[in-house]
């Protein structure tokens, strides 16, 4: 029996497909000589002389979705035997150890595919296609909730062995492959004195953060990593594989900065590269009673920051080992010790202090080490106008919140300050302008991320809840000073929030338009259902 007809009499007997995905919906490609032939065409030679794989129908019968996923699976570990790993396999319990939450760890798909090439990807997508299997993509694997990057019975493409560096000859460019982490990233640039606009933290993957927006040590001279790729690689929903850039897929290229998932695979960014040496940097850790002094220092650098880009700022409050504790990462891209834009907020006096002149590399694996792996996560965020009474005030919303949970085992909850100031935000509407719909007029604005670390499972529901509570009380508090704001930054969204609308409606239709120019069948809203989805 042809492949094709296995389906359509799965199809014929069940009636448990996947409401997501919709059996009247083709995917392409249709048999399974098509199939073949679009393998062969992208350089798998050997396809011709596959033979037909077997739907297992009796599996079928209690999952009809898990059964089409090992279909996949097992057709794929014929045609890509070296990359694709089987469940208890060493390499599939090693790459499912890369995640950073725990949620993401324990969420177990039916395979994992680590692809060598974009055409690996491509082969990849078309199986995916055929089968009707749900899958999803992992760069660095830092999201927090589950089916972020990895997917339950569902197939995984890991990006991690896509880790192209190359630095043009000009020294104006930086090839990255999608499966680079950050700090792999700056440990080879930073010997050139050479950067790019990435992450903070050494362990955050490339490509997730870059299609979120991407916030930077150098955003005040540079805007975010979104505004500053030149070009990417990407394999469209076709299985093309094609390069998008301002001239030649301008429409894309403005969705991809900032539309997350929902276009296609990127399996390359070309990164603009600048000059950078060492520079000064570090954390500092205050009493609580600090914090008055610290929030004021925030609004002030926020007003303020036009006037130094090269100045970066993170002011947070945690609770640890049974006592609040504030905390700010300083960061200035010069090496100059205690430059006149932080001279409000060293005047604080701090616990501890790590301030020194070092490199990059260095601090971002500082932020890491304070960002470990291995724990429950949950991150929810917001955005607001710039007022010291309100930052105040979500601070006394946290503590409150916290107080409820305190017995939680191994509990680390933060709220976070980020500013986003006029400077940052004059580079979004350079080419072309990036889909995040923040104009300068709305400057400087305040991002806040509410981010809960806890150990067992049986607290999830308590601890997501006072963290929602937390941000739903917050921004209620907003809106009736009317200091709240539309946008929600993806990087640091919590599952079920609403990213795109925050794009405003005008992005929002827009990329939705050009996600059913480029993939009509929407493979990547019905197929790979999950971070953020478009609303159709």
């Amino acid at each position: 029996m042809h492949a094709s007809q296995y389906l359509l009499l799965a199809l014929s007997m069940f009636t448990c497909c996947d409401t997501s995905v919709g059996s009247d919906v083709s995917f392409g490609p249709n048999t399974f000589s098509d199939l073949l032939s679009a393998l062969t065409d992208i350089g798998y030679s050997k396809a011709e002389a596959l033979p037909v794989p077997r739907l297992p129908l009796s599996e079928a019968k209690t999952n009809y979705s898990t059964s089409l996923c090992a279909a996949a699976c097992n057709f794929l570990g014929t045609i890509l035997p070296n990359i694709t790993s089987q469940p208890g396999s060493a390499s599939y319990v090693g790459q499912e150890a890369n995640y950073w939450s725990n949620q993401q760890a324990e969420t177990l798909p039916s395979c994992r595919v680590q692809p060598q090439s974009a055409l690996d990807v491509s082969a990849s997508l078309l199986v995916t296609k055929f089968f009707r299997c749900l899958f999803a993509v992992k760069s660095g694997g830092h999201a927090a909730f589950a089916g972020a990057s990895n997917i339950q019975a569902g197939l995984t493409l890991d990006l991690a062995s896509l880790n192209i560096f190359h630095v043009s000859e000009d020294r104006t460019l930086t090839q990255v492959g999608a499966g680079n982490r950050w700090g792999e990233v700056y440990s080879q640039l930073d010997p050139l004195q050479l950067s790019v606009i990435g992450g903070r933290v050494a362990g955050i993957g490339v490509g997730g953060l870059t299609l979120g927006g991407g916030i930077s040590f150098f955003s005040g001279r540079h805007g975010w990593a979104c505004d500053n790729v030149r070009n990417y690689q990407v394999v469209l929903a076709d299985a093309s594989v094609v390069e998008v850039n301002e001239q030649s897929f301008p429409e894309l290229y403005f969705a991809l900065r900032g539309g997350g998932n929902n276009f296609g695979i990127v399996t390359r960014f070309d990164l603009e590269t600048f000059p950078q040496g060492d520079m000064w940097g570090g954390m500092r850790d205050y009493p609580i009673t600090a914090n008055a002094s610290l929030l004021t220092g925030l609004y002030n650098f926020a007003n303020n920051a036009p006037s130094d880009p090269d100045a970066a700022l993170i002011v947070a409050f945690v609770y640890y080992e049974g006592e609040y504790l504030a905390n700010t990462d300083i960061e200035y891209a010069k090496p100059v010790v205690n430059p006149p834009i932080f001279n409000e907020l060293m005047a604080v006096e701090s616990l501890t202090s790590t301030m020194r002149i070092t490199n990059l590399t260095d601090l971002v694996e500082e932020l890491n080490v304070v960002n470990p792996s291995g724990f429950r996560e949950i991150y929810t965020t917001a955005t607001f106008r710039n007022d010291l009474n309100l930052q105040s005030k979500i601070l006394e919303i946290f503590v409150s919140e916290v107080s409820g949970i305190k017995d939680a085992e191994g509990l680390l909850p933060a709220l976070v300050f980020q500013p986003i100031t006029k400077d940052i935000i004059s580079y979004f509407g350079e080419n072309g302008g990036n889909a995040l719909g923040i104009a300068e007029s709305d400057g400087p604005l305040i991002l806040i991320d509410i981010s809960f670390r806890w150990s067992n499972s049986v607290d999830d529901d308590r601890i997501i809840a006072a963290a929602n509570h937390a941000l739903g009380q917050s921004v209620a508090l907003a809106k009736s000073l009317n200091l709240d704001y539309k946008y929600i930054y993806q990087n640091y969204a919590s599952q079920g929030q609403d990213v795109f609308a925050g794009y405003g409606a005008a992005n929002q239709r827009r990329l939705i338009d050009i996600s059913k120019k480029y993939d009509p069948a929407q493979v990547f809203q019905r197929l790979q259902p999950g971070y953020f989805k478009l609303s159709n």
